[in-house]
């Protein structure tokens, strides 16, 4: 039975899954706004999801908080401030705590920033995915070139100092010089954070039963994620995971919790979370309700959890480096046991085998994928699959 000796951090994740728009790439739970939105009815399910989760984190401090969406930032800024004063009212937090608000630059919502801030989201993930007419078109996006821009400057106007850029690459149609021209537009607007990630046609998307036109191919990727990293790399921006990059001090703490198999709560229609039973040696994955309707109509009782289970000891090891091998700089080895409760000679055959053959750093103090095995990720995870540590 797993034996978990160190605390694990907490965070929060509250799904807001209502869009003015579903883009064809995108396989969150998001649904086009209908009617008018729900904003007091949908904060009080959340709150009252969360008395539900409370009990299975009784005095854990948080330390952080990410409203994603859909568009969180479509509410109203009265009503997020409804939502982070009932949050603080049930549990503790980190006196710096990290308060993400997802926003898109194609709606009036950045007229709301300043509110946002004063409400107390002190970190803004905005939802640019390119500055360019054409690539903005084909992927549906609601927003131009100059409204993206204009959002960015917004944000700084108002005083926010943490900011992020979603930037997609491999777009239909997209050359080298399109992807560097958005990655320059970008650094030049100085964000403290920047996402810079390919298109993937994702199951149960538009985009993956109609797939676009003149996609690039591998090798066309592999050379624009290799010039674009090198740009973010002279404009100050390291990375730190396969598609983030940071200026210092500025990496996302929420998500390097996930990175880094820590504990989360999950709460709104949809959420997933992750919570560690210390007692019984068990580490919990739940998730609940996708229909915003129901959710509504059951937030607060058994029935709006969608499922739930105890991840099996076999796969332990595997969801661990699902995350942390995202890391370039990788984690330390002692963190494998601290997560997951289990000895680290469990996976001793597999980490030789590993570096081995150049995936991971030879350094035994660190599990960390050197490039060859940041490029062929998928190569090193399948070798901690539970087959494959069982013939290690």
């Amino acid at each position: 039975m797993p034996h978990f000796s160190t605390p694990i951090p907490l965070t929060l994740y509250a799904h807001i899954p209502w869009c003015v728009r579903k883009c064809p790439y995108c396989d969150f739970n998001s649904h086009e706004i209908r009617t008018a939105l729900p904003e007091g009815a949908y904060v009080d399910a959340l709150l009252a999801d969360l008395d539900q989760d409370l009990p299975q984190v009784r005095g854990r401090c948080v330390d952080s908080i990410f409203i994603g969406g859909g568009t969180p930032s479509l509410f109203a800024a009265a009503t997020i401030d409804r939502l982070l004063t009932g949050l603080s009212a049930r549990l503790p937090l980190h006196p710096n705590l990290e308060i993400t608000l997802e926003a898109n630059p194609g709606t009036m919502e950045r007229q709301k920033f300043h509110e946002f801030s004063a409400a107390g989201i002190n970190r803004l993930s905005i939802g640019v995915q390119s500055f360019n007419a054409e690539h903005l078109q084909r992927l549906g996006r609601i927003h131009g070139r100059e409204e993206a821009i204009s959002a960015v400057e917004a944000a700084h106007q108002v005083g926010f100092t943490n900011i992020n850029l979603d930037l997609m690459f491999g777009l239909p149609g997209q050359s080298l010089e399109q992807a560097l021209a958005d990655v320059n537009t970008a650094i030049a607007l100085e964000p403290t954070h920047i996402s810079h990630y390919q298109l993937t046609l994702e199951p149960n998307t538009r985009f993956h039963t109609y797939p676009p036109p003149a996609l690039p191919d591998d090798d066309e990727l592999w050379t624009m994620q290799k010039h674009c990293q090198e740009r973010l790399a002279r404009g100050g921006y390291t990375q730190y995971e396969v598609s983030a990059y940071a200026h210092p001090q500025r990496r996302c703490r929420h998500n390097l919790n996930y990175w880094e198999f820590g504990d989360y709560l999950g709460i709104g229609a949809g959420a997933h979370g992750k919570l560690t039973d210390f007692q019984k040696g068990e580490i919990n994955r739940f998730w609940k309700l996708k229909s915003p309707r129901a959710y509504l109509r059951h937030a607060g009782s058994a029935q709006a959890i969608g499922g739930a289970g105890i991840i099996p000891l076999a796969d332990l090891s595997l969801e661990f480096m699902l995350n942390a091998l995202r890391l370039v700089e990788g984690v330390p080895a002692s963190l494998f046991s601290e997560r997951t409760g289990l000895p680290l000679d469990r996976l001793g055959p597999t980490l030789r085998n590993a570096r081995k053959r150049g995936l991971l750093s030879p350094n035994k103090q660190f599990i960390q994928p050197t490039e060859l095995g940041q490029r062929f990720l998928n190569d090193l995870l399948e070798l901690f699959m539970p087959e494959g540590e069982c013939h290690a």
